[in-house]
């Protein structure tokens, strides 16, 4: 993994747009975050120790913190650290923490810490190598017994939403970004930054870390990127059924451009 090559990834983001905003700049981006919360809610609970890896700033460690016995969040960008400390800082949270490192080596964190462990941001920026040692540290740092929720993009549910977006029907699908997405998984744009799998293929991959499959479920769908927020409030509503319902399908999972494996450490 180029750590520097993500660092510089953010700055740009975060002077665009900013990470700060994500959860509530659409009704798209918000679905995301709203369907993680609900597969993650059963999993949380007082007596909960709680690890985020890729905590950005803070979305879900302010909401969590107040339900849990602690909340730890660790991210490579040390401006989402800051304005998360900030947070933190206002809220007056004593079991709430957080501090810049590398979810491929996770630093001062003892083995078998946390009850929870939530890996929702390094996965989109890791090649399979570089997911393979945060696997490790991830199951390194919970407890036997304990749970593991790893946030991952699917290469088809991005793939076929660019493909039937109004702006990128006429480019996609082409021969160069087949290679780049269905052989390589990587992003055609920023082929060294976004990094794409399967459901099956992440599964696989946590299971060679004794990473038992609990749920695997789609957090948004290819549709939802460029279609729901052109929707009025009535018909919105309706689509949330839809979503609902896809939510508690698997086999919807493979077609969400962003999707969630809950596991348990075996």
């Amino acid at each position: 993994m180029d750590n520097d090559k993500i660092i510089a990834f953010y700055e740009d983001y975060t002077q665009r747009k900013g990470e700060d905003n994500r959860p509530y700049d659409s009704r798209s981006a918000g679905l995301e975050f709203h369907y993680t919360k609900k597969a993650m809610d059963g999993y949380i609970n007082e007596n909960s120790r709680v690890l985020e890896i890729g905590c950005g700033t803070g979305y879900y460690g302010m909401h969590y913190a107040s339900k849990c016995k602690e909340y730890v969040g660790v991210d490579l960008y040390h401006k989402h650290i800051e304005i998360y400390q900030q947070k933190i800082d206002a809220n007056g949270h004593a079991n709430h923490t957080c501090h810049v490192g590398d979810a491929t080596k996770l630093a001062n964190i003892e083995n078998n810490r946390f009850d929870v462990v939530c890996c929702f941001g390094p996965m989109y920026h890791l090649p399979p190598d570089g997911r393979q040692l945060a696997l490790a540290e991830c199951r390194r740092v919970c407890k036997p017994g304990g749970v593991v929720a790893l946030a991952y993009i699917n290469k088809l549910g991005v793939y076929v939403g660019v493909c039937i977006h109004d702006e990128g029907r006429d480019t996609y699908p082409n021969k160069a970004t087949n290679e780049f997405v269905l052989r390589h998984g990587t992003d055609d744009m920023k082929p060294d930054i976004f990094f794409f799998t399967m459901p099956e293929e992440i599964e696989a991959a946590a299971a060679r870390h004794g990473l038992q499959k609990l749920r695997n479920v789609g957090t948004d769908y290819f549709i939802t990127k460029y279609i729901v927020d052109r929707m009025d409030d009535e018909k919105f509503a309706l689509y949330r059924e839809i979503a609902d319902e896809m939510f508690m399908h698997e086999s919807c999972t493979g077609m969400s451009n962003h999707a969630l494996l809950i596991c348990r450490k075996g």
